[in-house]
């Protein structure tokens, strides 16, 4: 039995479908909250028997920070996927982060560990590798800091940290760092959000960039190393770096919807922080351009993927492909 945390999620979802369709048990939690019609939506757009796959599951109500219902979820199991992760950068939400990001993945490995679990595989970002020095590019070996990180990363981090402790009590594992994850199914989250932006036609975008990957890449990298004999490492899953204009670019094209053409100054960036702050205060709608999000766009980021291609030959989809295919789902669900 495989149990999957975060399976309502756009890996999730997607880790699930290739589950199933290999006819492997699994068990996956959700909670109250979640949406699992939107799993089986994402099922659909794989597969003509969605329903009967998604009735493949064993669902089970909890999340990482109920410590008995994890205790019977965990009954069984063999192998861990933990997904399930808070994603804000908010510094608002530092609290709400530690405890889902970091305390929870505690608790996972605490379970993974008296359960005598073969392996468990974690579910990172790359907010969580070292930045690199200027014109190189950043590898899973880098030094740490956190000073220029946001909430986010820093919560990955320490949630890293337990699974690293994981490890040296006896539990095998294996850490994945996407970058920014491209696939069908979730427009009002994460990186569905940048479907929605290319959208709207805005003449402006962000300065700096990124490493892309889809999310069949990710799911096919996890599970290769889940069946592989790797264990205690971790590795980037990046498949290509693009900046915020090229990604906005390809999915406009693909939207048929105007590009933008100009690149946010700083001083607009500075202005947007300073509304964003007021914004915030009055309406309590979260925070979404700070200090660390106006950082990053200045100082971005490459990322080498040479390890995983090394250890198990990986070769990377064009993201072209993915775009297209998200690009006409979407399109689909947004007339």
């Amino acid at each position: 039995m495989i149990l999957v945390t975060g399976g309502t999620g756009l890996v999730g979802a997607h880790l699930l479908l290739h589950l199933v369709q290999n006819n492997i048990p699994v068990r996956a939690i959700y909670r109250q909250e979640s949406n699992l019609k939107r799993v089986e939506k994402v099922f659909s757009y794989y597969s003509q028997n969605a329903s009967a796959h998604f009735n493949k599951i064993e669902w089970l109500l909890g999340d990482i920070s109920d410590i008995p219902a994890l205790e019977i979820a965990f009954k069984n199991v063999d192998y861990v996927y933990h997904a399930a992760a808070l994603i804000s950068f908010d510094p608002n939400d530092y609290r709400k982060l530690k405890k889902i990001n970091a305390l929870g993945t505690a608790n996972i490995v605490n379970l993974c560990l008296s359960n005598k679990i073969k392996k468990l595989c974690y579910v990172s970002t790359i907010g969580a590798i070292g930045k690199s020095v200027k014109g190189t590019k950043a590898t899973e070996e880098n030094d740490w800091t956190g000073q220029v990180a946001n909430v986010y990363g820093l919560t990955k981090h320490r949630a890293e940290m337990e699974v690293w402790r994981g490890s040296q009590e006896g539990l095998p594992v294996v850490i994945v760092n996407p970058g920014i994850i491209v696939g069908p199914g979730f427009w009002d989250s994460g990186s569905g959000k940048l479907f929605t932006t290319a959208n709207k036609e805005y003449r402006f975008y962000p300065p700096g960039g990124t490493g892309f990957i889809s999310v069949d890449d990710l799911i096919k990298m996890m599970i290769g190393l889940m069946d592989s004999e790797v264990k205690n490492k971790r590795f980037i899953a990046v498949a290509e770096n693009l900046t915020f204009k090229d990604i906005l670019t390809r999915l406009s094209f693909e939207l048929g919807k105007k590009a933008p053409t100009k690149e946010l100054k700083v001083w607009q960036l500075e202005l947007g922080r300073v509304f964003d702050y007021f914004k915030n205060f009055f309406t309590r709608s979260g925070r979404k351009i700070t200090k660390k999000t106006i950082y990053s766009f200045m100082h971005p980021e490459s990322y080498d993927n040479q390890r995983i291609i090394d250890t198990l030959g990986f070769e990377f989809e064009a993201l072209g492909k993915v775009i297209a295919y998200s690009c006409t789902k979407f399109k689909e669900e947004n007339p």
